[in-house]
């Protein structure tokens, strides 16, 4: 017996015993390090100050000194350590990922609704299309800005005027009214753009000083002051000219009441107009008092941007009835030509519901483009710009590029 405790005799006991003591190393010893658990062999001992944790507590085996594997701490030994221990084989029941779909690849369940669902809307985006790579960005970017002048829209033969009007606020006048305008005007076209809303928001999407004091729609309405005189350059954008509109337009339905002809007072000043446009857009208010009517009376076509909501369907029965009231009575050459879907939400079915319903109520006359909703389109603006400059690779920019490029080669069909 040493002073460590080793002791170097004959065998002292029954085998039982000696299994009991610790001087060899047992079957039992050998099932009790099993690959469940690949720690310490005493790890599941309630008291691991009484389990032996030493090498003094442990009988040596000069015929197997190997370190213990890796991955177990520095008391463990694994089974490679024990001479005479057969690894457990892999226990094939556990499911995989291989074996079992539903399972992840981190080894969860919870992927079953994605196996079983063979359903997908047309609202649902793909990568490309939420996160277009950098290169086709840049490409609509130059496609859409032309600075070469390689890209051009049809110009019609005719001066086109085209009246944007819903009564129902929030749908996208103004903002569809800017885009199209600046689109048409990078690609060729000589674009006016008459801002008839009192607020006077597309004169800020373009830019063009409406403060108090600047020769504004309303000088024309009301002082017959010649559009040319009033028209501004918007600057940067070669061909398109703004007829701004300041807050004393606030007072022209009034004002007009008492005015000879006042449905038509609009018309006149464009048909005075000397210089030549392509296109006329007149941005109209939410409403339909004077100033709309004014508006129709000077167009030739209408278009009706259409919010992908159910409230926006509620009205368009009204503006329908009061458009056919100015043909009857005052503009017989009225035509609603053009009919435009805004703020689509593809992640809705209400979208696609309401889309539905125009297409088969108004047939041709909805545009194919359809304007989603973006952040950028929003932003824009508060930089006045529109959005085919602010962020010309955007899915706004390029929805509204391929809006105006519709309504050109529509216009040029029609004509023949």
């Amino acid at each position: 017996m040493h002073d460590d405790g080793r002791y170097d005799g004959p065998a002292i006991g029954s085998p039982e015993e000696r299994r009991l003591t610790g001087c060899s190393v047992s079957r039992e010893t050998e099932h009790r390090v099993s690959r469940e658990t690949p720690g310490d062999p005493w790890a599941g001992s309630a008291d691991r100050e009484s389990a032996p944790t030493t090498a003094h507590d442990r009988p040596p085996n000069p015929d197997h000194q190997s370190p213990a594997p890796a991955g177990l701490g520095d008391e463990g030994v694994g089974q490679d350590s024990i001479p005479g221990a057969t690894p457990a084989p892999p226990d094939s029941a556990t499911p995989t990922s291989e074996t079992d779909p539903r399972i992840t690849p981190t080894g969860e369940y919870g992927a079953t609704e994605a196996v079983e669902t063979a359903y997908v809307s047309r609202e649902t985006p793909t990568r490309e299309e939420d996160d277009p790579p950098l290169a086709m960005e840049a490409m609509r970017a130059v496609q859409i800005l032309n600075p070469s002048g390689e890209v051009t829209m049809p110009r019609p033969e005719r001066t086109r005027v085209m009246c944007v009007a819903n009564q129902k606020g929030g749908v996208g006048k103004t903002t569809t009214t800017v885009n199209l305008a600046v689109a048409l005007a990078l690609h060729g076209n000589r674009v006016l753009v008459i801002d008839l809303d009192p607020q006077g928001n597309a004169s800020t999407g373009l830019n063009v000083p409406h403060h108090t004091g600047v020769p504004d729609v309303y000088d024309c309405l009301i002082d017959s002051v010649p559009l040319a005189e009033v028209a501004q350059g918007v600057e940067g954008i070669p061909n398109l000219w703004c007829v701004p509109a300041t807050i004393d337009l606030a007072g022209a339905e009034i004002e007009l009441v008492s005015v000879v002809a006042r449905e038509s007072r609009l018309v006149r000043a464009i048909a005075a107009y000397p210089g030549h446009f392509d296109y006329v857009f007149i941005d109209c208010p939410p409403s339909l008092g004077l100033l709309t009517v004014n508006a129709l009376v000077a167009a030739q076509e209408v278009l009706i941007p259409i919010q992908c909501e159910y409230y926006a369907l509620e009205g368009l029965n009204q503006l329908i009835n009061n458009i056919n009231l100015v043909r009857q009575h005052l503009n017989p050459t009225l035509d609603v030509s053009t009919i435009l879907l805004t703020m689509y939400d593809r992640r809705t079915r209400l979208a696609d519901a309401v889309e539905q319903d125009v297409r088969n109520h108004f047939g041709e006359k909805v545009l194919q483009a359809v304007i989603p909703r973006n952040v950028r389109v929003s932003e824009a603006p508060s930089y006045g710009q529109s959005v085919m400059t602010y962020d010309p690779g955007s899915r706004g920019a390029t929805s509204y590029f391929e809006a105006a490029q519709e309504i050109a080669e529509r216009g040029v069909k029609e004509n023949r």
